[in-house]
């Protein structure tokens, strides 16, 4: 064989050995692109997120002295009416049902002077995530007549948005350890039978203006913020809206 062949042999060899390689990156790169898109659904069939692998926070049922029916407490013969929107995955929401809500339930709840309304805003995920799973499980629980400790349960495990915090078999276990009867509570939720009725709670906010959530309104005027309209009501301006009411004005 001449020098020349030689040399072309070579070259030829060196060729397919840069196409094979070339193939198989792009082979390589289209399984990790596959993989990406497919995991999160994996993940959330098994309930295998990091977050749902985080050990549930406990919560100790709060005694509320005032009446409870389903998602409303306090007088339904209260001068005051108080309802609000919100979406359990809402980080606002997180934070003025956490902080304000038990100011509210002690200064104006327990007194007799406000009836108090949750309605829901399953908006983050569009209505068909774990917003509305967590709406859904909430009213499962509310035929227990146990709505308000198990929105309490929600927000407590609240670490960020479609996370995993509200994946099914978390909002399950979360049944579990309020010792809700179990048999009732799944048959509720995997029907997911009040659909219709949050989907109602849903429009019925968006024809007031929510989101934003918290969506506060006190005798049917909704709250704002008194500095920045983009930070939610501090309990200062709910409360001057609340003593207005009260006053008639």
């Amino acid at each position: 064989m001449s020098k020349r062949q030689e040399i072309r042999l070579r070259r030829q060899r060196e060729r397919t050995r840069n196409r094979i390689l070339m193939i198989l990156l792009v082979a390589a790169g289209a399984l990790l692109i596959a993989f990406a898109i497919i995991l999160p659904g994996i993940q959330k069939a098994t309930g295998n997120t990091a977050t749902t692998r985080t050990p549930i926070v406990a919560i100790t049922p709060k005694a509320i002295n005032a009446p409870i029916s389903g998602t409303s407490m306090g007088d339904p013969n209260a001068p005051v009416k108080m309802d609000v929107w919100e979406d359990f995955q809402c980080s606002g929401c997180t934070y003025y049902s956490t902080n304000l809500v038990p100011q509210i339930i002690t200064a104006y709840i327990e007194t007799g002077q406000i009836y108090y309304t949750f309605h829901f805003m399953p908006f983050i995920d569009g209505g068909a995530g774990e917003s509305q799973q967590a709406a859904n499980a909430a009213m499962c629980a509310n035929e227990q007549g146990r709505f308000w400790d198990y929105h309490d349960m929600l927000f407590a495990n609240w670490t960020g948005e479609n996370v995993g915090d509200y994946a099914d078999s978390r909002l399950v276990a979360y049944a579990e350890q309020l010792g809700l009867d179990m048999t009732g509570f799944k048959k509720c939720f995997e029907a997911n039978t009040y659909a219709n009725q949050i989907s109602q709670d849903a429009q019925a906010g968006s024809e007031k203006g929510v989101p934003p959530t918290p969506g506060i309104f006190v005798n049917g005027q909704m709250v704002l913020n008194s500095q920045t309209k983009n930070l939610i009501p501090s309990f200062e301006d709910i409360s001057k809206a609340i003593e207005a009411a009260l006053a008639g004005q």
